[in-house]
């Protein structure tokens, strides 16, 4: 299962060099197919309808092994089920019928999990005697099949980034980070590499970027420190390389993070989850791509690893399944929900949970929590993914979780089976659509962070337009509304007038004054020629460097005023965008204005951070 289950000493596993195999043919899905983007809360397709994502996790190339011996011991394996380095089952089903089974619970989608050791092991595979012909292929050549039979026949599969080394996740193992057993670049090339094999397959719809970051024996992962543990930046770099040629159909699914501290009763501990996206969440170089993940199970908590006893890091904080269903949902909302809920911010996406689940054989509080968590997912309308779709069993014994469990021979037991408590639960999940139909449009919000490192997500603008300064630009559809006297921030929108930037023009550094009104006596001020606007700024140190301008596709040359954030926040009273840059002043125009200049001074000890905003009306 997911949850963290000890602190131990675990070594990193070093990885081969690449050495990449070709990808199979294909033919096109006739069901759910990309490009998808996200309007607000929801997924859409190019028509511009809600899509949900109604998806089951089909576990096994990521490993199911569990660390020592022989892989292909049972013994050696969870639960004592083998995957033979493939997708769980095909050892007992054929390809083709599994998949069948997988459409015919009515999921149209497959977060499918592999490991970056598989996309090198040249090991062949063995022991799919259900699947003969797949036998001697190696693990990526069998996941390319699989990939190919599901969106053959209609399934949406999302790539999940599981593990480093294939093997069972997930505790201190040696998989906790992105670049855990291997470097940050190493993991970016490999998710390049992964895109661009699909690129030609739009039934691939998403990059899921990690599994369930979280910390290992002696670190913690954050969320905007700008250090190796940095999952903010690295995911982004991530995603920022897939959408900018791997393949920018793809929607790309970021988890939150899983764990952080030391868990035991005299040390703080915490599931953070999405709670780090309220004050900064991901802007990558294609607007409206981002879908958030989080996991829930009954059996972890807030501030629970989910283990028994000292030595599997239990506490005595409450679980999930401890928990009054107001209490869960106030939990799961302050953890994930809120992202989805919650409209007009920076961080507004939807959410996808893509781990929950239980077993059969459920008792007691477990058993009770599973019809709250599913009233959760209805209420509020969020994309799902049940772990496992897949497990085995034999007159009915075995692992329970699956939704579908093989014997031997190939003989199925159904979640939608009479005696399966859980089945009326799950239909009703796969039965509710929530909103369907035409989304709405609505105006987006993107956060910028510059403090570490240059934030550029414009595609058009030149990625080193202020060399030696760490720069932050918005994308290419949405221009700069907002900054922060410290800490380098932006907030960017496409309120009012969407894409603003005029198509065939470049955009314009402006480092010298060059003004026609004194909007901020006694300051230098850096402004935008008439008919332009501001993308982004630049800083060195903490004091300006540049601004960054686009010309505009329409008049510009609204009224101005000056917005000073040198003592207090100056921003709209309706708080929309959201916080930016949480801890520090700041200045944003109204969403009927544009940012078309920044005043600064290095008299007086203020260091050259930007003290005023220039705001000027659209039309």
């Amino acid at each position: 299962m997911r949850a963290i289950t000890a602190l131990l000493l675990a070594a990193g596993l070093l990885m081969a060099p690449a050495t990449y195999l070709e990808p199979v043919a294909h033919a096109a899905p006739a069901g759910l197919k990309g490009p998808l983007s996200t309007r607000g809360r929801y997924i859409i397709d190019e028509a511009g309808n809600r899509v949900k994502l109604k998806s089951g996790n089909w576990h096994g190339s990521s490993g199911t092994w569990t660390g020592s011996g022989d892989d292909e011991d049972p013994a050696n394996n969870t639960a004592q089920e083998v995957g033979h380095r493939a997708p769980l089952g095909l050892d007992r089903v054929p390809l083709d019928k599994i998949v069948g089974d997988f459409k015919d619970l009515g999921l149209n989608s497959i977060r499918l999990p592999f490991s970056n050791e598989m996309i090198t092991d040249s090991r062949p595979v063995k022991g799919l005697t259900a699947n003969p012909s797949l036998n001697g292929l190696k693990p990526l050549e069998v996941y390319d099949r699989a990939v190919a039979a599901l969106t053959d026949a209609g399934l949406g599969v999302i790539l999940n980034n599981h593990t480093t080394s294939t093997r069972w996740c997930c505790a201190v193992d040696g998989n906790e980070r992105w670049n855990s057993g291997q470097g940050t670049d190493k993991w970016v090339d490999d998710w390049a590499f992964m895109a661009a094999r699909y690129k030609g397959n739009p039934g691939v719809i998403g990059a899921d970027l990690r599994n369930e970051v979280r910390r290992d024996t002696w670190n913690d992962v954050n969320w905007g420190w700008g250090d190796d543990h940095d999952w903010y930046e690295a995911s982004r770099k991530a995603g920022d390389r897939i959408l900018a040629g791997a393949n920018p159909n793809l929607l790309i699914m970021i988890e939150g993070i899983n764990w952080t501290g030391i868990p035991t009763d005299l040390t703080g501990h915490e599931r953070p989850m999405l709670k780090p996206m309220k004050t900064l969440s991901d802007t990558l170089v294609v607007s409206h791509k981002i879908v958030y993940a989080a996991h829930f199970y009954g059996y972890i908590g807030p501030n629970h690893t989910g283990g028994d006893g000292l030595g599997g890091g239990e506490t005595h904080d409450p679980r999930f399944r401890d928990m009054s269903r107001d209490d869960l949902f106030k939990a799961m909302d302050e953890r994930a929900g809120f992202v989805a809920t919650t409209p007009d911010r920076h961080f507004t996406a939807p959410v996808w949970v893509s781990e929950f689940g239980i077993g059969k054989d459920a008792e007691g509080k477990d058993k009770a929590w599973f019809p709250n968590m599913v009233d959760y997912l209805i209420d509020r309308d969020l994309d799902f993914a049940y772990w496992p779709i897949v497990g085995f069993q034999h007159n009915d014994q075995g692992n329970q979780w699956g939704l579908l469990r093989y014997d031997t021979d190939g003989g199925k037991r159904s979640v939608m089976d009479a005696d399966d408590w859980r089945g009326p639960q799950m239909r009703r999940l796969l039965d509710a659509n929530g909103k369907t139909g035409q989304v709405d449009r609505v105006r987006s919000w993107s956060a910028l962070d510059g403090k570490h490192v240059t934030h550029n997500a414009s595609l058009r603008a030149s990625n080193d337009w202020d060399s030696g300064a760490n720069k932050v630009v918005c994308p290419d559809d949405q221009r700069l509304i907002g900054i922060s006297s410290s800490d380098e921030r932006g907030l960017c929108t496409d309120a009012t007038e969407g894409d603003l930037w005029k198509p065939g023009t470049t955009a314009v550094k402006v480092a010298e004054e060059k003004v026609t009104t004194d909007w901020a006596g006694g300051f230098t001020k850096y402004q935008c020629a008439e008919g332009q606007f501001m993308i982004g700024y630049s800083q060195r140190g903490d004091g300006m460097s540049a601004i960054l301008c686009a010309p505009g596709r329409i008049p510009l040359a609204g009224a101005g005023r000056t917005l000073w954030d040198d003592k207090y926040d100056q921003r709209p009273a309706s708080g929309e965008g959201g916080d930016y840059a949480e801890g520090h002043i700041k200045a944003q125009c109204n969403a009927d204005e544009y940012a078309a200049g920044i005043a600064f001074s290095w008299k007086f000890w203020r260091g050259g951070h930007p003290d005023a905003l220039y705001c000027r009306k659209l039309k």
